[in-house]
């Protein structure tokens, strides 16, 4: 299971995992609180092995922010999403300086502190690495 089995739904909170796919959509189990859901294919699914964020430079694939994230807090939580603006922005400029101040929204780093700290919750950072091993 590597990180492009993780997903992300619109209108739902939190983080998913793929647990298998039918005609009709995916069935995915919630990484919050454990339950399975039906998710039809019309609803809007992306996968975390698929987000990248900009910067000035290129767009950074998300699993390179979780491992700058990782790096920093040594494998533990991150700050809250709930913190203040600039606090977010601070720490999204330790972790991704060159970040695209004008393409990357407080919403975005929002998520991805959230994230985050779901697979830190969840004990999912090593899908970080078996995701670079199928490379």
């Amino acid at each position: 299971m590597g990180l492009s089995t993780v997903l992300s739904v619109a209108g739902k909170p939190g983080l998913f995992k793929l647990i298998a796919q039918n005609k009709g959509g995916v069935i995915v189990e919630s990484l919050l609180d454990g339950k399975r859901i039906s998710i039809p294919a019309t609803a809007n699914v992306s996968s975390l092995g698929d987000i990248a964020i900009y910067t000035y430079e290129e767009e950074v694939p998300l699993r390179e922010v979780f491992k700058a994230m990782a790096s920093v807090t040594e494998g533990r939580e991150a700050i809250s999403h709930k913190s203040r603006k600039d606090e977010l922005e601070d720490f999204f400029g330790e972790i991704l300086p060159k970040f695209d101040q004008e393409r990357v929204y407080a919403s975005h780093i929002k998520k991805v502190v959230q994230w985050f700290n779901i697979l830190v919750k969840n004990d999912l950072l090593a899908l970080l690495d078996e995701e670079e091993a199928t490379e």
